[in-house]
């Protein structure tokens, strides 16, 4: 699944990966209207699988995050207004989900963004954020 949602940079929300061009990529926006448009080689695409989030330690998959935050809401919407809550209360909740998130890198803009994305995925279904077991991590 991770593979194939994607962000593309300048434009609001997410993407499914349809098909694959000779200089393109097809994507479709996952939201009401499920629109398609052509992504190219000019435009910074990035799955969300590529995605992680600065911590204390080392970074952490952004699919884990969504997976925590899943559990957390029970598979829910997000339960704070983040588009109106201070960045105070924005960081206090945030840190329930990934407790030794970097505060100097992690931007409230990005945890703004993290919700949203979440959101938008729940509100179409896509709630399995963890990678598949294959055979070697199995056993």
């Amino acid at each position: 699944m991770e593979t194939t949602i994607l962000a593309i940079s300048g434009k609001p929300g997410l993407y499914k990966l349809v098909s694959r061009g000779k200089m393109n990529l097809i994507v479709e926006s996952i939201d009401e209207n499920h629109r398609r448009f052509p992504a190219f080689a000019t435009d910074r695409v990035i799955s969300l699988s590529d995605i992680a989030m600065y911590t204390d330690a080392e970074d952490v998959p952004l699919m884990k995050i969504l997976a925590t935050l899943r559990d957390k809401e029970e598979g829910k919407r997000v339960s704070i207004d983040f588009k109106k809550c201070g960045s105070k209360e924005l960081r206090e909740y945030f840190a329930t989900i990934l407790p030794d998130f970097d505060r100097d890198r992690v931007h409230d803009s990005d945890i703004k963004k993290l919700f949203q994305w979440y959101n938008i995925l729940v509100d179409n279904g896509i709630t399995d954020f963890e990678e598949p077991e294959t055979e070697e991590t199995a056993e």
